[in-house]
């Protein structure tokens, strides 16, 4: 299981900023009340699911709509994350559109979702 390092987050988040997408999305109560509830495991579970379905897939179903800005906290962790379409995903993890993504590249978009997450906890 690959595990996304300190500089490795520090430098996607700086990418991130810099594209504006960190200031754009925020976690509501209602988000951050779904975490609390449910817990953070349960979450990287949705997580991984959500990824392995929507964005692993060499030509994921409906890319570029695939993922809602709203409705649940994973999903608005991707858009602030840049991993909500293979684009993105490019982008800013540079896997390249059209081919599978490994075990490993699901893990790493996972750990990203998920520290978005913790971070924007109140």
């Amino acid at each position: 299981m690959a595990k996304l390092s300190d500089t490795n987050w520090d430098a996607l988040k700086k990418k991130l900023a810099d594209a504006g997408r960190l200031e754009t999305f925020i976690l509501g109560e209602p988000e951050q009340e779904y975490v609390k509830s449910r817990g953070i495991e349960i979450l990287r579970l949705h997580a991984a699911d959500f990824v392995n379905k929507r964005l692993a897939p060499a030509n994921p179903k409906n890319d570029g709509r695939q993922t809602p800005t709203k409705g649940h906290p994973v999903f608005i962790a991707q858009h602030a994350c840049g991993c909500n379409d293979r684009t993105a995903v490019e982008e800013f993890f540079g896997y390249e559109i059209g081919r599978e993504l490994t075990e490993d590249e699901v893990d790493i978009i996972v750990d990203v979702i998920l520290r978005w997450i913790g971070e924007h906890l109140d």
